[in-house]
């Protein structure tokens, strides 16, 4: 039970340290994005964010005028002609001139709430002569009290607000759409949105809901969806009312713009006007209506605000140029989609670092793939997408100097380790080699220095491969991996081959080992076993000799056997194995109450042969006789030669009478056939006498002459044929 907890814990370690060592990177990366994105959310990293997109907007190239549009500014110059405020009747002779041209709407980004001077009938009559004249007014919210609408516009509904919504650098980088007011409940349209539907009313296009969202606007086929207050860069931001992002032309002055003195002394043709947004507002510096945007600051020049009515212009513009030209919006992913790319950055900084193991290698590929993500998300600006930047370059740059840092510790713990083993190694007499997980020298004992016959400083750092021949550093990979893999203390037998040339045959112990910073490396003890395995081999190759000669014994001993019990001429067994068989079958026989049969041959005229062909041929005869005699049996029957012609045979286990006169005549017609020897073709045949068991004799010597004496009968009745013992004609 003990030992079965102890490999519990054993198990669950081993799998504990291969979770840490294959998901370090892993866990690393997600702990970066995960702090990152706490910081994000906490809105600590807005302003860079911000500022960042303020720079992409810098450096996209500037795009054509809006030639839709057109600005009447009201300049210094103005000022001091008219003074401030403007006079109704002056108001009211540049909204006549203006209209004269045939704009298709006019905006008045200016506050007309208290009259001012004495013609406020006819300014409010000019109000009701231009159905597309657009005032302004400013909500009531926590900033402000607000500002009334131009008396008579309010009452035609040609009324617009033109809040702005700041960002915490007061950068103006969103417009308002909508607004709905909890006092009344009224959804009031912006100033911009009001001008945008005056001018594209002409085109047959008004506002309708959107199909996939029924809260968005819809113009046309453009969509507008509604900022939200973790969109894009922004981070629990003022989402109220119903706002979008907005895609600034470019810098201030961008607009076409005229002053009210050039309108007014005719200096401005009616075809600049005409079928075109005319937008009268403020340009002087001294009224203050300055607004910064993402263009206002740069690291080259002086921050130059842009004037409220040419932000107004912008944002009309935007609304247009999205529904007619299909110019883009800019587009934001989904918060989920962010922290992924977050933790993508993250990972990638870690799992390179890791790669590297370099401070100096990972800091310059940290700062390669640093410009090109900013690069990337410049270039997705371009095409209309807010794709966070400041979040995943910080993800990469801390995940880096995590994975830095941590490299930099292990590497201090690990050459404390080196200094530690390197003293303790060096006291033993064997050889001693510790490798990092790169297979590499880490540290080497003297003995081992010696024993390759190498210095120590010319082998840390270096692999098996850089020293041994490879088939050899291959099997020392192998077992290493087995180390690395398992864990498992290993005794390996190898070849060992030292710089003089010389190869020893070498037995070492792997085992793996950790410091205290995490370190794994491998330990191996070497020992020599040349000398042993020489001797081994001198017992191996002794043991075969007399293994060797044993055979040889046995052989010689078995053919010695085979000769006393074999004729010499034919192979066949001889009278001495013949009577050995013949008493194992009777036995068996006798207990298994079966028959046994003895045939009895003897050639017929075989002297004659002799006599006449000679002995040589003679002996090749009963050669022939024998191999035919063989194949006539059974594997269980028995031929055997007595001496000269006469042959013998067992049949063992025979049912009746009638299978023995079967094998008698297969054996008779079989000699009967001629032989062909050395050209010459010879004639024989025998005669046989049988004999059957138990019914002749239970008694070998008598059965045999039995036989014989039938064999003898069969001859004086004119050879070539079988003859039964006397009392076998009685077998019933």
């Amino acid at each position: 039970m003990v030992q079965s907890n102890r490999r519990q814990r054993h198990s669950w370690a081993r799998l504990t340290q291969a979770i840490w060592k294959g998901g370090r990177v892993w866990i690393t990366a997600s702990g970066v994005a995960g702090c990152v994105i706490a910081l994000r959310l906490t809105g600590l990293l807005q302003p860079w964010e911000l500022g960042a997109l303020d720079e992409f907007f810098r450096l996209r190239p500037p795009e054509p005028i809006d030639d839709r549009i057109v600005i009447v500014g009201l300049n210094e110059s103005d000022l001091k002609r008219f003074n401030w405020p403007i006079s109704d009747a002056t108001l009211a002779q540049l909204l006549q001139t203006i209209e004269a041209a045939k704009p298709r709407a006019i905006g008045l980004d200016l506050y007309r709430d208290l009259p001012s001077g004495s013609s406020q009938s006819a300014l409010l009559k000019t109000f009701r002569d231009i159905p597309h004249l657009v005032g302004i007014e400013q909500l009531k919210d926590h900033e402000s009290d607000g500002v009334a609408p131009p008396p008579g516009l309010a009452e035609l509904g040609q009324v617009g607000f033109n809040n702005v919504i700041f960002d915490p650098d007061l950068k103006v980088r969103r417009a308002f759409l909508y607004w709905k007011k909890q006092s009344d409940g009224n959804i009031y349209q912006s100033f911009s949105l009001k001008l945008a539907l005056t001018y594209l009313k002409t085109n047959g296009i008004e506002e309708q809901a959107a199909t996939e969202n029924s809260r968005y606007l819809r113009l046309d086929r453009a969509v507008f969806p509604q900022f939200r207050s973790n969109d894009g860069v922004y981070t629990q931001a003022d989402d109220r009312a119903y706002q979008i992002l907005v895609n600034f032309r470019g810098a201030a002055h961008h607009f076409r713009t005229v002053s009210v003195a050039d309108v007014l002394d005719g200096q401005v043709s009616a075809e600049g006007l005409r079928d075109r947004i005319v937008l009268i507002g403020s340009t002087a510096t001294s009224l203050k209506d300055l607004i910064s945007t993402p263009y206002s600051s740069s690291w080259t020049k002086a921050p130059e605000p842009m004037a409220g009515v040419e932000l107004q212009a912008n944002f009309i513009s935007q609304i247009i140029s999205t529904t007619l030209d299909g110019r883009t919006l800019l587009k934001v992913w989904v918060e989920p989609g962010e922290w992924i790319w977050i933790w993508v950055w993250a990972f990638v900084g870690t799992h390179l670092s890791w790669r590297l193991r370099s401070p100096r290698r990972s800091m310059i590929a940290i700062a390669v793939l640093g410009t090109g993500l900013t690069i990337g998300c410049y270039l997705a600006f371009l095409l209309g997408w807010v794709v966070p930047v400041v979040p995943p370059l910080v993800a990469l740059s801390v995940s880096a100097i995590v994975i830095i840092s941590y490299l930099a510790h292990s590497a201090e713990e690990l050459q404390r380790s080196k200094d530690f083993l390197h003293r303790i190694i060096n006291t033993i007499p064997d050889p001693i080699f510790v490798k990092d997980k790169n297979h590499r020298w880490i540290v080497l004992n003297e003995a081992y220095s010696r024993f390759l016959g190498k210095p120590i400083e010319e082998l840390v750092s270096k692999s098996d491969y850089d020293v041994f021949p490879n088939h050899e550093a291959d099997v020392f990979r192998q077992q290493d991996e087995l180390i690395f893999k398992h864990g498992n203390e290993i005794e390996h037998e190898e070849e060992f081959t030292s710089l003089n040339g010389m190869t020893h045959q070498i037995a070492t112990k792997r085992s793996l080992h950790k410091d205290a910073a995490g370190n794994l490396f491998l330990v191996g003890v070497i020992r020599d076993i040349t000398q042993r395995k020489t001797i081994e081999e001198a017992l191996r190759r002794t043991t075969a000799e007399l293994s060797q000669s044993n055979a040889e014994l046995r052989l010689s001993q078995d053919r010695l056997n085979h000769l006393a019990n074999h004729d010499a001429l034919t192979g066949l067994p001889n009278r001495s194995l013949l009577y050995d068989r013949l008493t194992e079958h009777l036995e068996w026989a006798s207990i298994s109450t079966q028959m046994v049969a003895l045939m009895f041959l003897d050639l017929d005229g075989f002297k004659t042969i002799n006599d006449t062909h000679g002995h040589g041929i003679g002996d090749v005869l009963l050669q022939a006789v024998a191999k035919r005699l063989t194949g006539c049996l059974r594997t269980s029957d028995l031929v055997a030669r007595l001496g000269g012609d006469e042959f013998v045979i067992i049949l063992p286990t025979i049912l009746n009478v009638q299978d023995v006169t079967r094998v008698a005549e297969k054996i008779l017609a079989t000699l009967s056939q001629p032989f062909a020897i050395s050209g010459q073709t010879i004639f024989v045949t025998t005669s046989i006498g049988i004999s059957i068991f138990p019914h002749n004799s239970e008694e070998i010597e008598t059965l045999l002459q039995q036989a014989d004496e039938a064999m003898y009968q069969a001859k004086g009745l004119g050879k070539n044929q079988s003859i039964f013992a006397s009392k076998v004609s009685k077998i019933g």
